[in-house]
């Protein structure tokens, strides 16, 4: 039951830094008015959470017991803003609107405490402002009892996922199939207001990694998985300002988000935020000193190659691609591990998937040198030959697309020896055989550019090809030759047998 008094404020959330953004690789996290944003449904498959750090203080452990009281016995009158008070009055009345902060509503009715709902959404715009304004320094105690708040509102339980209500296993739903978590117009506050306090010239690290700390951060991952994208991109912007500002949390951030690919790659295969993760890994990536570490190579072969596996990578493969040519830009040397790599998991009856393959594997191998090329080229060219072969003709078209990079075209021309022999077959079975008339062309420039590149090359290639095709044919009429022999003995047998039983 509230016993406060506060005053209704009119001030809006300010706007985020948009050249502050731009430095961490960000633009404005995602769209923040509530009203303009396509419904969708907010997930997290796990059990309920902890409402509040063992750090917080008891005055906001009491603001979590008030939280639980029905609102609709609650006398509201206005409290002054914090700005119109004395600066030596402002702890208190900051903790006493930190307490109403911490009551959650029930936004399942929306007609439900319409008045208590709105106080407290100005109240927190009026933190907002406070926080980013700078006017008044946080104390240790004021930044222990925000954060607090801060937890009992987004660390919430939340409900089942969409797949496991509708039991369908699509993974990408439509937009308009879902829908949006009604409390969004408060989440969203909070989350600004962590955002502005995380990123504020004012938060003293030192005091902040006590209340922003391993459990707090485990939390905060856990919320990726939320089905909301709204939510996503502030989770996305707010850990990445953590990993920027506590250099002592990077470590455990890096391990933790490693736990949870592990976790999607061998055991779930369902995850709503893997995307946004892999955002905030191509930027770290791309800050990794030189030489690098083997943790960061580990997490390569480990992590990144492997996420190549589950079926949904077409919701997070731009992402998952950045980050691994960001590996290749880093270290060159590591192109024959990730190619490699590829070819592990090269998909084998999904097309869509086939295509995605191939566009990454062409960025890798725009970052590829001679040496590794070498190291991978006849295993990477079996497949290549056997894309150009395939009846899906955008896969088939997909792969000729190789060919109109110059880079790629002359690590070919530099390993043509090996590389012609081994996809010349391919080429001639789609001149022969392929029903699409785009390929067929496709495969008539590239014969053409094999033949300029190297004629006397390429003649001996269609020799061999020949003799290959005749050899399999006399097989073939050799084959045809036992079968009728087999046959005319099985028909001779028989008659015996059947004069013998007469």
């Amino acid at each position: 039951m509230f016993n406060k008094i506060i005053k209704r404020g009119n001030r809006k959330v300010s706007k985020a830094d948009g050249n502050e953004d731009a430095l961490y690789g960000y633009g404005t996290p995602g769209n923040r008015n509530p009203g303009s944003i396509p419904t969708s449904n907010v997930v997290v498959n796990h059990a309920s959470r902890t409402m509040v750090s063992s750090s917080v203080a008891n005055s906001v452990q009491q603001a979590v017991a008030v939280a639980v009281a029905p609102p609709s016995s609650a006398v509201i009158e206005p409290l002054p803003l914090l700005r119109d008070i004395p600066v030596s009055e402002r702890p208190n009345m900051f903790s006493r609107k930190i307490q109403i902060c911490c009551f959650l509503f029930d936004f399942s009715d929306p007609m439900n405490s319409l008045r208590e709902k709105e106080i407290k959404r100005q109240i927190l715009v009026e933190l907002v402002d406070f926080v980013q304004s700078g006017t008044g320094k946080l104390s240790e105690i004021m930044q222990e009892e925000l954060i607090g708040m801060i937890s009992v509102n987004i660390f919430r339980c939340l409900p089942p996922a969409s797949h496991e209500n509708t039991g369908s296993e699509n993974l990408e739903l439509e937009e308009d199939e879902t829908s949006l978590d009604p409390a969004w117009p408060h989440l969203q506050i909070v989350y600004e207001l962590l955002l502005r306090y995380v990123v504020s010239s004012e938060t003293d690290t030192k005091v902040a990694k006590r209340y922003i700390d391993h459990t707090f951060g485990l939390k905060l991952l856990d919320l990726f998985d939320s089905e909301d994208h709204r939510e996503r991109e502030y989770l996305k912007t707010i850990l990445h300002r953590i990993y920027g500002k506590f250099m002592v949390h990077r470590p455990f951030i890096r391990k933790a988000i490693n736990n949870i690919f592990y976790r999607f790659i061998f055991e779930t295969e369902r995850h709503s935020g893997i995307g946004e993760l892999l955002e905030i890994l191509g930027s770290i990536i791309n800050g990794f000193a030189l030489p690098m570490k083997e943790e960061h190579k580990l997490f390569l072969v480990r992590a990144l190659i492997p996420l190549h596996k589950p079926k949904s990578i077409s919701m997070y493969h731009q992402q998952l691609s950045y980050c691994i040519t960001q590996f290749i830009e880093k270290d060159y040397k590591l192109a024959d591990i990730v190619i490699r790599g590829l070819l592990k998991y090269w998909p084998v009856t999904n097309c869509q998937k086939e295509i995605l393959f191939l566009g990454e594997l062409e960025e890798v191998l725009e970052g590829t040198q001679s040496a590794e090329f070498q190291r991978c080229m006849v295993p990477l060219f079996r497949q290549i030959g056997r894309c150009l072969n395939s009846p899906q003709f955008q896969v088939a078209e997909r792969t000729f697309f190789l060919w109109n990079n110059d880079h790629i075209v002359s690590l070919i021309a530099q390993n043509r020896d090996v590389i012609f022999p081994i996809i010349f077959e391919s080429l001639e079975k789609n001149i022969r055989g392929h029903w699409n008339q785009a390929v067929h062309g496709m495969t008539a420039n590239v014969r053409r550019m094999f033949l300029e590149m190297d004629a006397e090359l390429f003649e001996e290639c269609h020799r061999q090809y020949l003799e290959k095709e005749a050899r399999a044919q006399e097989l073939e009429e050799q084959r045809q030759l036992t079968w009728k022999r087999l046959e005319a003995v099985a028909a001779q047998t028989g008659g015996e047998d059947m004069v013998m039983v007469n």
